[in-house]
């Protein structure tokens, strides 16, 4: 068997700052808070960096990966390759070492040889006795496992030129009123350092070098965000079932609740978070809440909101507030919990039976989760309706950078058409359902507003404009008619697409939530090549006029989604009425984040394609 040692005969390219180290774990191993300090040094060194937690879904012994992305070029989608990997799984880690690029680097528990089978004659070897090394220096078993992970970073900070010192803070940091943790854990940070320094050439090519990229950013995860966003949009009522990946939705907004939302007076809380004993009670004390006239929301993933769609439809129909944030996974049914995807997109639009259409708000960053969580209890008491926020395990649970989180101290939240008693006093008749405004949204009271006037019935059965019960086929299609109205209007309060096509390019791209990450890079890549795209990120359903509008303006475009059935396209069949012949779906749905290289590689191969169909007489 090859002797393992670190060569310099496997030449690799110098890299500073631009790389990626994926670690290969087992769950349950303790490994989850070192991997995370390993990334959050180097945010603190300035550099802008990506970490992607893959992790299954049961409680121990599987597979896990945690894959972290350099760039100081602020490329922060998940790029193919691997140029160092920690392998620390023998159940993967065949294949672990196997996705390492040439000239990459292999670091493993060299306590035990590595079987003949493993060893490539095109990637740097870096063994290290972890085990051995633990064995000697711990006592107790559950500390020679945890401090296992710890020594391994204090390795990767000799090999790549971590400040060792940010590490010594963190630690402090983490362990701050835990004292007796301190020093072990940095002593296993030395140790690492330390057996690195006595037994390889170090640094490694690959290098991080301090920067200054991540001023002003701040680390954070989109469910965190969300939870965050409920209490500055004035949500007062959540009610949930737990389901993966959106129970840390409401785990946040708990804990910023209990500081924020506590009176100072009293100590009592000004906030109420239901379990529920499913999804469909979940969902319906959050409408009997936002007809109540509280700000209520619920969260879950595709299961959940595929037993919501009932609720949905009564909300949509009876026509009141509220906001549901899904946190898409892998489907159907059970799917894989644990893996990202943008496969709701059909169901949410149209969720329910019968003539339904959903507001769908499409976040792409922690910061946008923050804001659109916000803005969705604005928006769903403006329209009366209900609001969903389609995020995803990937924005949800991941850590990312953006900027920081601002909130304007002078907003006032906007309640929509809401009558008080003076204005029932004026009215000679009220009429839940009448459209005295011509923009399709009824005017609504508070339950108790008036011991007289403004009461009326919540049915989800045929009613007329008065909110009467009624099975005239004419009176029901009117207020079918007005509703649809209601959802023209909304466009003037829906976050409008961002679009870039001053250079009126023949090519387009249309792309929403955390495809957003790959976007640049494919652009950049492209304009390297001599190709140029237009672009455009929807925000919203229903689209606003312009997405139509760039579809028509471009001889193609491509419409970047992760799911099988390319439902982004579908939807733009449907409501902007797009030729088919003017789009080309590149698709992705392996549960994993979509990477520049797999668009670049699909536009690449379409234009090909055109170019040798031009060719072919006709």
């Amino acid at each position: 068997m090859p002797e393992l040692v670190y060569s310099t005969k496997i030449k690799a390219m110098p890299k500073v700052n631009d790389f990626v180290v994926k670690f290969a774990n087992v769950n349950g191993s303790g490994s989850a808070s070192a991997n995370n300090m390993f990334a959050k040094a180097i945010f603190r060194m300035g550099i802008p960096v990506s970490p992607h937690n893959i992790f299954p879904s049961n409680i121990q012994g599987l597979p896990t990966w945690y894959e972290v992305r350099i760039s100081e070029d602020n490329y922060l989608g998940r790029r193919e390759g691997v140029d160092l990997m920690v392998a620390m799984n023998e159940q993967t880690i065949k294949a672990d070492i196997q996705s390492v690029v040439p000239g990459g680097y292999v670091l493993f528990d060299s306590s035990k040889a590595l079987a003949n089978d493993l060893i490539r004659d095109d990637v740097n070897y870096l063994p290290l006795p972890l085990k051995d090394i633990c064995l000697r220096e711990f006592e107790k078993p559950a500390q020679r496992q945890l401090f296992k992970n710890i020594v391994y970073v204090g390795a990767l900070a000799a090999f790549l030129n971590i400040d060792f010192k940010v590490l010594t803070e963190m630690v402090s940091e983490q362990f701050r009123g835990k004292e007796k943790l301190i020093l072990p854990n940095i002593h296993a940070l030395e140790l690492g350092q330390k057996y690195v320094s006595e037994n390889f050439e170090y640094p490694l090519p690959l290098q991080l070098k301090k920067s200054n990229k991540t001023a002003g950013k701040i680390l954070i995860d989109g469910n965190t965000a969300v939870g965050l966003g409920c209490v500055y949009g004035g949500a007062t009522i959540a009610s949930w079932y737990p389901l993966t990946p959106s129970t840390s939705v409401v785990d946040s907004f708990g804990k910023y609740c209990n500081r924020l939302r506590i009176d100072p007076g009293t100590g009592k809380k000004k906030f109420s978070i239901i379990q529920a004993e499913d999804e469909l009670a979940a969902i319906g004390i959050a409408i009997g809440a936002g007809w109540n006239g509280a700000r209520a929301f619920t969260a879950s993933s595709g299961p959940g909101v595929s037993l919501m769609q009932e609720f949905l439809g009564l909300a949509y129909f009876s026509e009141v507030p509220v906001v549901l944030f899904n946190i898409q996974r892998v489907g159907p049914s059970t799917g894989m919990p644990t893996r990202t995807q943008q496969g709701d997109l059909f169901s949410c639009a149209y969720a329910s039976h019968g003539d339904t259409k959903q507001i769908l708000l499409f976040p792409s960053t922690p910061k946008e989760c923050f804001e659109f969580a916000a803005d969705a209890f604005d928006i769903s008491d403006r329209l009366q309706t209900p609001v969903i926020v389609m995020s995803d395990l990937e924005l949800g649970m991941n850590e990312q950078i953006c900027d920081q989180l601002s909130w304007d101290d002078s907003r006032v939240y906007d309640r929509g058409k809401v009558l008080s008693a003076e204005q029932l006093e004026e009215i000679e008749k009220f009429g839940r359902y009448q459209d005295i405004d011509g923009d399709g949204i009824p005017y609504r009271t508070y339950p108790g507003t008036h011991p007289h006037k403004g009461s009326y019935f919540t049915r989800g059965s045929s009613h007329d404009a008065n909110a009467a019960y009624t099975e005239d086929g004419d009176v029901y299609a009117e207020v079918m008619d007005r509703i649809a109205l209601k959802f023209e209007t909304a466009a003037n309060y829906l976050p409008k697409p961002e679009i870039s096509n001053q250079a009126k390019q023949p090519l387009g791209m249309i792309y929403l939530g955390t495809t957003t990450g790959a976007i640049q890079e494919v652009l950049d890549s492209l304009a390297k090549k001599g190709i140029a795209l237009d672009t455009l990120r929807i925000k919203a359903f229903p689209f606003h006029q312009s997405v139509k509008e760039f579809v028509n303006d471009h001889e193609l475009v491509y419409i970047i989604e992760q799911n099988r059935d390319a439902q982004l396209k579908s939807l733009l069949k449907i409501e902007c009425n797009a030729n088919e012949e003017q789009m080309h779906s590149i698709l992705s749905y392996n549960g994993l984040l979509i990477t520049a290289q797999h668009i670049e590689r699909d536009i690449l191969d379409s234009m090909t394609a055109l170019e040798n169909a031009k060719d072919v007489p006709a």
